[in-house]
This record gives C-alpha cells, sequence and structure tokens, in this order.
C-alpha cells in the first residue's frame, strides 16, 4: 500500500508542478518577445505544451480524474499557445 501512496503523491506533485511552469514558460515567452533568440522560449513552451496535452490523455486513458492530477483549470491549446 506504501507504493501506491508514494506514487499518487507523486502524480499530484506532478500535475501540479508541470502546470505551474508551463504557465510560468508562457509568461518569461512574452516578456521575451522581441528580443534575441526567442527561439528558445518558443520550443520551451511548446515542449511544455505537449506534456501538459499528454498527461490528461493518459488520465482519460486510464480513468483518472484531471482534478486528481491537479491538471484542472488549464486548457493547453488555450493557454499555452
Amino acid at each position: 500500500m506504501r507504493d501506491h501512496d508514494q506514487l499518487k503523491n507523486s502524480l499530484l506533485d506532478l500535475g501540479q508542478l508541470v502546470k505551474e511552469h508551463a504557465l510560468e514558460a508562457v509568461a518569461e515567452r512574452a516578456k521575451h518577445r522581441g528580443q534575441a533568440a526567442p527561439e528558445f522560449y518558443e520550443g520551451y513552451v511548446l515542449g511544455l505544451h505537449r506534456i501538459v496535452s499528454l498527461m490528461p490523455q493518459q488520465a482519460l486513458a486510464f480513468g483518472i480524474d484531471l482534478t486528481t492530477l491537479r491538471l484542472d483549470g488549464i486548457k493547453p491549446d488555450c493557454d499555452l499557445v
């Protein structure tokens, strides 16, 4: 049972952290528009977009509610473009 609790807690933290990093990356990208090397920020946001898109797909496949993973309230195709 201990392993199950560790896995659950890990996924709870992971979902929240990924969401936070993704939204921070969007804000950072916006701050650097028009400056040198914007490709870095664009690529960073795109990578996080992919992760934030994949996690809900996996949750759906396994019957896990997005609130359980703390991924509710973020829409990758709206919030991370």
